[in-house]
């Protein structure tokens, strides 16, 4: 293949997902819903029984191309995650914040992994195991609170109790759900997943490989922190500070799949972390990987999970998993999280408020899914049901949560309400 053959799907890819993320933002969705409507209307051109255009869009070089430009985005979204993991946020809601989260991945977690027990045993879908149940349900631990965010700004309650809560049990969930992967993936690759438990020797060679990556990690992101505070200081906002973060997060990636055994995008976003929070050019270097990102690699990734949806697997039995799987991971978290909120002491309607404002998905647990399939433990059908986990969640949590306010805020004069109340934000 030509290099130039894969610039016309890659100028598809960027002009539909952007045309699409507008459209999305437009009716109040995530524009990461848009770029997958991208991806799937570029996925239909495949069923045009015409071979050039099949070439040019879907020969094996050049899907092979946008896979990696795709893995890419992965690891930069996963960077600029941790980079934006402000760990100071915890201290703001003592221990409430932990509380909801252990139930708000235990809960959901659970549900998913017990629905691919029952229906692999029962012969419903492929049962490999149970690293794979475990996968399904660790895609679940997964939640994205920026359409929650929104919400409760417009509702002036983002610095209430509530507010502080949700945003700093969702910094606390990215950790644990990382972890989990984490764990789940070195395992993947470290034998048969059917016959895998704990006391097996390799079992115990992938935990210890695991433990010792965060310890070296750490360790060289304490070295890296000081040599960045020095260079911040001597040039404030020069552009060698984003790009020596930025390789970096390869590093951190490449020895993290490499050595270890653990994710790359688990090295890249314990690199973001490491690197973001207290740095005063946090915001600057963050603004220089998102700007790179969202600008070419991101929407490639998402485009191309839209582009590689396969239909051929969901069977009338894979359709009903699907259906539960779907029911697993919206009241997984609703549950979960709400539950965790009342042992913390919070009302039934703010309860009810928090398991709504954590039920939201976007484009982590799409990485997550994607990881479960590369590693051959859950099935690609499985992209459809959480593209339907993402929509849902988004359209059901900005709806229910204004509506739990309304009768709160009808007590309120006209004059003190937010400037903004009514209005979709844009």
């Amino acid at each position: 293949m030509e290099a130039f053959e894969i610039l016309l799907p890659l100028a598809f890819i960027l002009l539909l997902s952007k045309l699409m993320g507008l459209g999305a933002h437009k009716i109040g969705m995530p524009a990461v819903i848009g770029m997958l409507v991208a991806g799937v209307l570029i996925g239909c051109l495949g069923y045009i029984p015409w071979q050039p255009l099949k070439d040019a869009f879907f020969g094996a070089d050049v899907k092979k191309g946008i896979d990696i430009i795709s893995k890419i985005g992965v690891v930069l979204i996963m960077f600029s995650t941790g980079l934006g993991t402000d760990l100071k946020k915890l201290k703001q809601t003592g221990g409430a914040a932990v509380v909801i989260t252990l139930f708000g991945v235990i809960v959901p977690m659970g549900f998913g992994t017990l629905v691919a027990f029952l229906f692999a045993n029962a012969g419903l879908i492929p049962n490999q195991g149970v690293l794979s149940w475990l996968f399904y349900g660790a895609i679940l631990t997964a939640t994205s609170v920026s359409v929650t965010v929104a919400v409760l700004k417009e509702l002036g309650k983002l610095d209430t109790k509530l507010g502080t809560s949700v945003v700093a049990a969702a910094v606390i969930d990215d950790v644990i759900g990382i972890i989990v992967l984490s764990v789940l993936t070195g395992f993947s690759s470290g034998g048969d997943g059917a016959g895998w438990n704990w006391f097996n020797p390799n079992a115990a060679l992938v935990t210890i490989k695991i433990v010792v990556f965060f310890v070296v990690a750490i360790a060289l992101g304490v070295a890296l922190r000081k040599i960045f505070d020095i260079m911040e200081r001597k040039a404030p906002h020069n552009r060698r500070v984003p790009i020596i973060s930025l390789a970096a997060c390869f590093l951190y990636a490449y020895a993290a799949e490499k050595f270890f055994g653990v994710a790359d995008i688990t090295g890249a976003y314990v690199a973001g972390i490491l690197l973001g929070g207290t740095l005063s050019e946090t915001p600057y270097v963050e603004n220089k990987v998102d700007t790179m990102g969202y600008l070419f690699f991101s929407p490639v990734f998402f485009a191309s999970i839209g582009m590689n949806l396969d239909f051929s697997g969901i069977t009338p039995s894979f359709l009903a998993f699907g259906a539960v799987y779907v029911i697993a991971a919206l009241a997984g978290k609703f549950l979960g999280c709400g539950l965790g909120a009342k042992l913390c002491k919070f009302s039934w309607m703010d309860s009810v408020r928090t398991g709504l404002g954590m039920m939201v998905r976007a484009e982590v647990i799409l990485i997550c899914a994607e990881r479960g399939v590369s590693a051959g433990l859950v099935s690609g059908a499985i992209y459809p049901f959480v593209f339907l986990i993402i929509l849902i969640s988004s359209v059901l949590t900005p709806i229910f949560l204004k509506l739990s306010y309304r009768k709160e805020l009808r007590r309120i004069p006209r004059s003190n309400l937010p400037s903004n109340w009514g209005e979709t934000e844009q």
